[in-house]
């Protein structure tokens, strides 16, 4: 919900702007995307320890001689830049999600033992948090507390309870959550029953050995987890390779049926997008490191990426949900026999499965499912016929289409 309207958290990955992205460049991207739908950013208030480098990176603070930021000189440079992006966007109606500490800046995270950067020492979270909301605050952001964290320790739990206890202090009408390591389904007790998280986000990762985290880590999430929004926050992103040196990249069928297996499977409150390239904002005069991280291949420059066709597909998905109102989607388990990447939802008299490879689907019979509705999402070709009942079971044959589809079953009232 925004302002007591119902809210599809439609985002994109954009983590590198305060460092990489020139103004120019920066409201070129913002009116692209708020033409295509798009509603919130994901940015990291730090620079990014992934990100494609170029020659001089502008820090927030000084860096002393231990390797840590120096908190109290902060540079009013690169604040000022950061806050009048924000405003650009805030100004063109898009929400802003910050993340507050990024994992590689907490001593002993698997990040600082991968490749050391900059840290943060854990007694300055507080007053650093605090400059954020100080420059920031004006743009009423979401935060996210910690930025691909694996709760390692004891004291790196620290960490994120002191920046999540004095945001919600200083801003306790700001919304909070917390962004975690791929594949991850542990969130430490402290913060997984804290009032102070208001929705979950997931990351189902860039490991193309596990594509069904997208729908298991949903459930785990909407079954076991206190019961709040639930959104992949990140899926695989577009053309990114293959994490763990693995060679191949992922393409839009790829990421169109991450985010349907995610918002059918429980976290239906909304999904992010990423395009490789623009959440490390690749430019020609800048450096990505294959190595770092998990190993991807290298991104395209961010004005190329910009215009992957997996964008339009996620925002044909949100535009889907909001036109038809089908809020809180809820997971079905009606279907009979079906493989475990097929994933339905239902909301009302609209049951939305989605088919990555074309099979007769069986299910339970239902008197107000009366029609189905099938698009092949990349193509948008649709069809529409009366369902057939045999053996109170409905039975849905086979199509002709050849691509992922997504499958409307209404009361014949439903037209797209």
């Amino acid at each position: 919900m925004k302002d007591g309207e119902h809210f599809f958290f439609l985002a994109d990955t954009v983590w590198s702007v305060f460092t990489n992205a020139s103004m120019p460049d920066w409201i070129t991207y913002l009116e692209h995307r708020k033409k295509q739908g798009f509603n919130t950013l994901q940015i990291n208030v730090l620079p990014q320890w992934d990100r494609s480098k170029k020659t001089h990176t502008p820090h927030p603070f000084p860096i002393d001689e231990q390797g840590y930021y120096d908190i109290s000189q902060p540079n009013h440079g690169y604040f000022d830049n950061a806050r009048q992006m924000l405003m650009e966007a805030h100004n063109r109606g898009f929400e802003v999600a910050l993340v507050l500490v990024w994992c590689s800046y907490v001593p002993g995270s698997w990040a600082d033992k991968l490749q050391r950067t900059v840290m943060l020492r854990k007694n300055d979270i507080h007053r650093y948090v605090a400059l954020v909301h100080q420059w920031f605050s004006m743009v009423s952001p979401l935060y996210i507390i910690s930025g691909d964290t694996g709760f390692e320790s004891d004291d790196i739990i620290d960490y994120y309870t002191i920046a999540l206890d004095t945001i919600k202090r200083l801003s306790p009408q700001s919304l909070t959550t917390l962004h975690i390591r791929g594949r991850l389904s542990e969130i430490p007790t402290r913060l997984k029953e804290s009032d102070k998280i208001d929705f979950w986000f997931y990351q189902s990762g860039h490991n193309a050995q596990h594509p069904e985290m997208a729908y298991t880590l949903a459930q785990t999430f909407f079954n076991e987890y206190p019961e709040k929004p639930i959104i992949n926050s990140e899926p695989c992103y577009e053309m990114m390779g293959y994490s763990r040196g693995q060679y191949g990249r992922f393409d839009r069928t790829a990421v169109r049926k991450a985010a349907w297996q995610s918002v059918l499977s429980g976290a239906s409150a909304g999904i992010t997008y990423g395009a490789h390239g623009l959440w490390s904002w690749h430019t020609r005069d800048s450096v990505y490191g294959t190595t770092m991280g998990e190993g991807f291949l290298p991104p395209y420059y961010w004005d190329e990426a910009l215009d992957f066709p997996g964008a339009n597909d996620y925002a044909w998905l949100k535009n889907l949900i909001t036109r038809h109102q089908l809020w809180n989607l809820q997971p079905y388990a009606g279907l009979r026999n079906s493989p475990e990447p097929i994933r339905a939802a239902r909301h009302g008299d609209h049951l939305l499965i989605y088919v990555p490879y074309n099979i007769q689907l069986t299910l339970e019979s239902e008197s107000s499912l009366k029609q189905a509705t099938i698009v092949e999402l990349e193509s948008q070709k649709t069809i529409s016929f009366p369902l057939a009942r045999k053996d109170n079971n409905v039975v849905i044959p086979m199509t002709s289409f050849t691509g992922d589809c997504l499958y409307i079953l209404h009361d014949g009232s439903f037209t797209l």
